[in-house]
């Protein structure tokens, strides 16, 4: 089936009738997209948009004429009270979009052993592979990201045997799951989103490492998630979350144990550095990808 796109850029006092009369003639609803430019993460608040996309879509059948009419002469109206852009349309394909996301993601080698594969692809894999089989879904994780890769060719560098982590932030799971291949003892991830929780979940069954790993829903500070003697922390958060929880994150470790601290831009790295720093753990090195600066930090005794 096909659909007419239609979309008009309008000040944001008038955003409110006309998303009255695109929901009123679309179908599904309305979109609305306002500047983007922020970072939430660390604790930016979006700018006040002066121009606002208003967005709906209809259906290509008898009702497209009436519903476009109907679109028409209130932009139009509305065109008379102020500067608007003129309606802009666009004929698009029906499409499964829950599912077209998945053309995008194919079979990634990280560090020296590590292959991630989506489970929709095929791969067959040598005998010095550390597969990763996974399905994101909603949540962060799925080892194409700067922050995820530094973070997993640390790991390869440091896990051992016997090895205890904690995974804060652990999104799809991936980082735990890598440090279960690679030979540790436990894992711990811990994640604040119920969607992303389960997500995680599904992946260290289906990666069959349910019994090294185990996912908490919350925040680190729960009582419920046991926070003494972990040998390493891996955090690929953000630099905001890595300050406030550096205090936390260095008091799950052992003495000598080290904090692999990741999603932090460039530009903040300092700031994370003195938080770290502040909470006694003593920095080793900064691995940089682009934007992104991925820290190594030693507890002290």
């Amino acid at each position: 089936m096909q659909w007419l796109e239609l979309s008009v850029d309008a000040p944001a006092e008038f955003v409110e009738p006309l998303s009255h009369i695109f929901h009123r003639y679309g179908h599904g609803g309305v979109a609305m997209e306002e500047p983007g430019g922020f970072n939430p993460d660390e604790g930016e608040v979006p700018p006040a948009p002066s121009h606002v996309r208003i967005t709906t879509y209809l259906p290509i059948d008898s009702t497209t004429k009436s519903r476009r009419c109907g679109i028409d002469v209130g932009v139009a109206l509305v065109s008379h009270l102020c500067p608007i852009s003129p309606l802009q349309e666009r004929v698009v394909e029906e499409e499964d979009w829950e599912q077209a996301w998945k053309r995008h993601f194919h079979v990634l080698h990280i560090g020296e052993r590590m292959v991630v594969v989506p489970t929709w692809r095929e791969y067959v894999a040598s005998e010095s592979d550390i597969v990763i089989g996974l399905d994101p879904g909603m949540a962060f994780g799925t080892g194409h990201h700067p922050t995820t890769r530094m973070c997993m060719v640390i790991l390869e560098e440091f896990c051992t045997p016997e090895m205890r982590v904690l995974d804060v932030g652990c999104g799809s799971g991936i980082l735990s799951i890598v440090a279960a291949k690679l030979g540790v003892t436990s894992v711990v991830g811990v994640e604040i989103d119920e969607v992303a929780a389960r997500s995680a979940a599904s992946n260290i069954t289906d990666n069959d490492v349910d019994g090294i790993v185990t996912v908490y829903q919350g925040t680190l500070t729960e009582s419920l998630i046991p926070t003494e003697g972990f040998d390493l922390v891996v955090a690929n958060v953000s630099g905001k979350v890595v300050s406030e929880l550096a205090v936390d994150m260095i008091g799950a470790l052992r003495p000598g144990g080290r904090i692999i601290a990741s999603g932090i831009l460039d530009a903040r790295q300092e700031s994370v550095r003195q938080a770290l720093a502040s909470a006694g753990a003593l920095i080793e090195r900064g691995v940089i990808d682009g934007d992104w600066v991925a820290l190594v930090a030693t507890k002290g005794a």
